[in-house]
């Protein structure tokens, strides 16, 4: 059972690692594409260890939580990603944020489908 907490607690910090580090690189002045590009990959990668640990039984219970629950929770950005929109909407660009949150959410069931459909055609 601690071995549980620490995959998830270890896997969270290098998730949110890469995710800092991908918004100091993608990131501009109005343009939150590094929150929109780590929901999007995240939304990818979560489907595709959705299918290898928990359909199919490839990955172990331990790297199942260490990836899925721990990395892909600290890499995603939900919450931030959800005050950029209200941001927006606060800033009177009603139009930006709304068109940025349907994008996200169309871009991000796109890719975890896409995720799920890839791993089940590559086991």
């Amino acid at each position: 059972m601690m071995m549980a907490w620490i995959a998830v607690a270890a896997g969270g910090a290098v998730g949110s690692i890469l995710r800092y580090g991908l918004s100091l690189a993608a990131n501009s002045p109005g343009l939150p594409a590094g929150t929109w590009l780590a929901n999007i990959i995240g939304s990818f990668l979560i489907g595709m260890l959705s299918v290898w640990g928990k359909e199919q039984g490839i990955l172990p219970p331990q790297v199942y939580l260490l990836f899925a629950t721990g990395v892909m929770g600290g890499f995603t950005t939900f919450s931030t990603f959800s005050l950029e929109v209200i941001s927006f909407w606060g800033d009177g660009q009603i139009l930006r944020g709304t068109v940025y949150a349907l994008l996200s959410l169309a871009a991000g069931l796109l890719a975890c489908a896409a995720g799920v459909w890839m791993a089940r055609h590559w086991s």
